[in-house]
């Protein structure tokens, strides 16, 4: 399997770029993410001609267009940031990237909530990294996280659920029988798309049935858009129930009382938060493999990411 391409802050790779020599490994993304990744990493202060060791800098001023400035010397490194990059994020274009990975609290990187100090030096946690800022800026839809928000459960699993649905949507339109994989994909993500949100999927639905109205790169850019849109939004417990139950439907006719029984308890026991989610996807998965369900058996849902990555198991 083609790995996927990240983008990553160099430190929580293990290399030592911080401002006082160390770095931020972080074993998740290392050991068991980048077993399906390849990094591709970025130290913005290394990288923008900063030395290790260095000193340290923060943000200052205006929470809207926040200076960085060296902390003891006042140096502004603002304007050699900026410059820095725009040219970084335009390399990273040709990347392919298929998301970032920030480091947390960074005045270069920080995703969000990082600090902004006042003239009285009293820190307000309202901005982004400059770099982080300025990445976002150029790809307002793709996937980014921080490390800290990845210890979230839901938050890991929402942003490594994107990252392969983004791949399978790139292999998608690879095809070159392109309308077929549209239709195709579309309909094997139905059931994720609804988990996440209902009106983006009827949105998509339009679009994929009037594509004949659209030229092909603005049905993809809009297809593109809406699908990484509704999988941002949050796939609820609600929604999973709703899920849940729409596919126990495939099975009324082969379902036992006391079996129908068990998954009914099943998914109750989801909604009110006693097991994770993966204890009734794994029933429904049995019961699709035992009765050889064809619609269900393509369904993403099912198999959004990695079982061995674990991420239904706490969520």
């Amino acid at each position: 399997m083609e790995k996927i391409k990240l983008g990553i802050s160099s430190c929580l790779l293990g290399n030592k770029v911080r401002y006082d020599g160390g770095h931020k490994l972080d074993r998740f993304l290392t050991d068991t993410l980048g077993k399906y990744v390849e990094y591709v990493p970025v130290c913005p202060e290394v990288e923008c001609g900063l030395g290790v060791p260095r000193k340290s800098m923060r943000l200052e001023g205006n929470p809207d267009a926040p200076r960085l400035i060296v902390t003891s010397t006042r140096e502004d490194m603002t304007q050699r940031m900026e410059t820095w990059a725009q040219k970084r994020v335009a390399e990273l274009e040709q990347e392919n990237l298929f998301g970032f990975i920030f480091k947390s609290d960074s005045p270069s990187s920080g995703m969000e909530r990082v600090k902004i100090y006042n003239e009285n030096s009293m820190p307000v946690k309202a901005g982004s990294g400059i770099f982080a800022r300025i990445f976002m800026e150029n790809f307002p839809l793709l996937p980014v996280e921080d490390e800290g928000r990845l210890h979230d459960p839901g938050l890991r699993e929402n942003f490594i659920e994107r990252i392969f649905a983004l791949k399978r949507w790139r292999e998608a339109i690879a095809d070159k029988n392109f309308k077929k994989s549209l239709i195709d994909f579309h309909s094997k993500h139905k059931l994720l798309l609804l988990a996440h949100s209902p009106k983006h999927y009827q949105m998509m639905g339009r679009l994929v049935a009037t594509q004949k109205n659209f030229t092909l790169k603005d049905m993809l850019t809009q297809y593109q858009d809406l699908l990484l849109e509704a999988l941002k939004i949050k796939a609820t417990p609600a929604k999973h129930v709703n899920v849940l139950q729409h596919m126990m439907g495939y099975f009324k006719e082969q379902l036992s009382a006391d079996e129908k029984k068990e998954l009914l308890e099943l998914i109750k026991q989801y909604r009110d938060g006693y097991i994770p989610l993966v204890v009734p996807v794994t029933l429904i998965s049995h019961y699709v493999r035992k009765y050889e369900e064809p619609y269900l058996k393509e369904q993403a849902y099912l198999n959004p990411h990695p079982s061995e990555l674990q991420l239904r198991n706490h969520v």
